[in-house]
C-alpha cells in the first residue's frame, strides 16, 4: 500500500458490551445511560479531560494526534454495563447505523474498532464478526481494519480473518485499554506508510476458566502465560502482537474459550505459528491449575466479625464475586450484607448494593432520616428481600470522577445513591441505583466515606477493585466470598446450552491435540 498523499480518513466505531446469558435483556437505556455517541460527539467525547467513552477512544485520538496529520469519521460507539442478551433490534439499529454514517462519509483509509468483544444480540451471537463483515462488505478486503478487544472476550475464526490486526488487553485488572487503543493506531500509521498485512495465527482451546483464575500477575498459570506472550514479543520484532484471551463463559456461544493469537509481520507466519502454538499448550497443559477456592461465606463474616474487634488485623477486603456487576451481576444479593449485620460486623462498608427503589425512598425522607430500609422489597433470582433500621447518613446524585486504577480520571455515575448506616451493627451500605461495581475508591468518597478508617471493605466486583483498592488491603487479605450470583465461578451452577462442547473444566475428560 503506497504512502498516503493527504492525511489520512480513519473510521471510528465501537460497541461495548460483555454479554451475561443469564442476567436480564440489555436495552437501550441501559447504554444510553453509560454512553451512545454518534459522529462528532465522538471526536468530542474523546479529546475532554473526563471523558464517559470507554478508555480506548481517548488513547486512540491522543496517539493519531501525536503522529501526525489525520481525519477522525467517527460513526457509533456505544457502550453499557454488563448484563444480558442486547434485546432485539437494539443490534441491527447499531450496525445500520454505522454502516448509513460509513456509506455516507464517503471514502475511509482505515478503520479503528474498539469494542468489548463479548456482546451477543438477540439476532446474532457473533456481533463483533459481524460487524467486520459489513466493513469488508462495504470496504472491500484492501482497507485496514484493527481492533481492539477487551482480555475477557470472546472471539471468532471469522473475526480472526476479516481484521488485519486484533490486539487484546494485557492487565487484568484492566489498566492498560489507552496503551492498546494507541497500539492501534500505530498499527495502523505502519500499515498506511505500506507495511503489508500482518500474517496471524489463532487458536482456540476447548477450555473455559472461572474469571477470578483470569488475573495477570501472581502466579496463576493465566499470569504466567501472559508473561510468557511478553517475552517472546520483546525477544522478536517480527512478532507484532501477541494475544492471551480468558473469555468469558457467561455469554454461553459457540465461540466461548481460551484464544491465544499471534501476528507477525508478511512472511513470518510461522514465527506466529509457533508462538501462538507454545502458549496454547502451556495453558492446556496446566489446565487443571485453574481452580480457585472461593471461601465460604460463613468463614468470611467471622474473619471480618474478628477483624472489626482485633486492631492488630489488618484491614479486610471480601469480594462478593457471584455478584459482581461488571460482569452481569444485578449487585443486589443481600447474603453477604444479612449475615455480616446479624454478626454485628463492625467497621464495616458495603458496596455498591444496587436498589434504585430504595434508593428513591432515602432521597424522599431526606438526610439524618430513620428508615425502616428494605433491600430488594421486589426479590429477584439470588436477590432476596433483607430488612434493618437504618440511618441515612449521606445522599447524592451519584456522579463522580475515578482516581485511581481501571477508572482513573473517568467519569462515572451511580445513578440516585445514598450511604445508609444500619441499626445495631453500625455497617454502612453505599447503595446505588445504577448497575455498577465497586471498583473506584471515589464511589465511596462522594458519599463521605473514609475507606481508611473501614476495618472490612465488601466489594461487589470481581477483580477490578484490586487495581482502585490495592493501597486498602494486600492480597493475603482479600477474600473471595462464594456467595450467591449471576457470575459465580462455580461453573456446574449454570446451565450451559450454547457452549461448544466438550469443554474443559465442565466435561473433564475432554482432549485437545494442539
Amino acid at each position: 500500500m503506497a504512502p498516503m498523499p493527504r492525511p489520512p480518513r480513519i473510521a471510528i466505531l465501537g460497541l461495548h458490551l460483555e454479554v451475561n446469558a443469564f442476567s436480564p435483556a440489555t436495552t437501550r437505556q441501559d447504554f444510553e445511560q453509560l454512553s451512545w455517541a454518534e459522529g462528532e460527539a465522538i471526536t468530542a467525547g474523546s479529546r475532554t479531560p473526563v471523558s464517559a467513552l470507554p478508555a480506548e477512544f481517548p488513547g486512540f485520538y491522543a496517539r493519531m494526534d501525536e503522529t501526525g496529520p489525520w481525519e477522525p469519521v467517527p460513526l457509533i460507539v456505544i457502550a453499557a454495563p454488563p448484563g444480558g442478551t442486547m434485546e432485539p433490534g437494539l443490534f441491527p439499529e447499531f450496525l445500520a447505523t454505522a454502516r448509513r454514517r460509513l456509506e455516507a462519509a464517503g471514502p475511509v483509509d482505515a478503520v479503528y474498532v474498539g469494542s468489548h468483544g463479548a456482546s451477543r444480540s438477540a439476532e446474532e451471537a457473533d456481533t463483533d464478526g459481524a460487524v467486520l463483515a459489513m466493513l469488508r462488505e462495504v470496504l472491500g478486503p484492501d482497507v485496514p481494519v484493527v481492533g481492539t478487544l477487551d482480555l475477557h472476550c470472546n472471539v471468532s475464526d471469522r473475526q480472526a480473518a476479516l481484521a488485519d490486526l486484533l490486539i487484546a488487553y494485557r492487565t487484568n485488572p484492566h489498566v492498560d485499554m489507552r496503551e492498546r487503543a494507541m497500539d492501534a493506531a500505530d498499527a495502523i500509521r505502519a500499515r498506511l506508510a505500506g507495511s503489508p498485512r500482518p500474517e496471524t495465527h489463532f487458536i482456540r482451546l476447548p477450555m473455559v476458566a472461572p474469571s477470578v483464575t483470569l488475573l495477570s500477575s501472581g502466579d496463576l498459570p493465566y499470569a504466567e502465560a501472559m508473561r510468557e506472550a511478553a517475552r517472546l514479543r520483546a525477544a522478536d520484532p517480527d512478532l507484532l502482537e501477541i494475544s492471551v484471551t480468558g473469555g468469558f463463559v457467561y455469554s454461553d456461544i459457540p465461540k466461548c474459550g481460551l484464544c491465544v493469537w499471534a501476528s507477525a509481520r508478511a512472511g513470518q507466519g510461522e514465527k506466529a505459528r509457533a508462538a501462538a502454538q507454545a502458549i496454547a499448550a502451556r495453558l492446556w497443559a496446566e489446565r487443571a491449575r485453574f481452580h480457585r477456592p472461593l471461601t465460604p461465606l460463613e468463614e468470611a463474616v467471622a474473619e471480618a466479625a474478628a477483624t472489626g474487634t482485633d486492631p492488630a488485623r489488618p484491614r479486610l477486603i471480601l469480594a462478593d464475586v457471584a455478584d459482581n456487576p461488571g460482569g452481569g451481576g444485578g449487585g443486589n444479593t443481600s447474603a453477604l450484607l444479612a449475615a455480616l449485620h446479624a454478626a454485628g460486623a463492625r467497621g464495616v462498608v458495603l458496596g455498591v448494593f444496587v436498589d434504585p427503589a430504595l434508593a428513591a425512598e432515602c432521597h424522599a425522607a431526606g438526610e439524618g432520616a430513620r428508615i425502616q430500609a428494605v433491600f430488594n422489597r421486589s426479590p429477584a433470582p439470588f436477590a432476596e428481600t433483607f430488612a434493618a433500621p437504618a440511618t441515612i447518613r449521606r445522599l447524592s446524585d451519584g456522579h463522580g470522577t475515578g482516581r485511581r486504577g481501571t477508572m482513573a480520571g473517568r467519569a462515572f455515575q451511580l445513578g440516585p445513591a445514598a450511604l445508609l448506616e444500619l441499626e445495631g451493627s453500625g455497617l454502612r451500605v453505599v447503595l446505588g441505583s445504577l448497575r455498577r461495581q465497586f471498583l473506584e475508591p471515589a464511589m465511596a468518597e462522594i458519599m463521605g466515606v473514609d475507606l481508611e478508617a473501614a476495618r472490612t471493605i465488601v466489594v461487589k466486583s470481581r477483580g477490578h477493585f484490586r487495581a482502585g483498592f490495592d493501597q486498602l488491603a494486600t492480597p493475603d487479605r482479600i477474600l473471595e466470598v462464594d456467595g450467591p450470583g449471576l457470575v459465580s465461578p462455580v461453573l456446574s451452577r449454570f446451565a450451559f446450552t450454547g457452549l461448544p462442547r466438550p469443554l474443559y473444566p465442565l466435561d473433564p475428560a475432554t482432549e485437545w491435540a494442539g
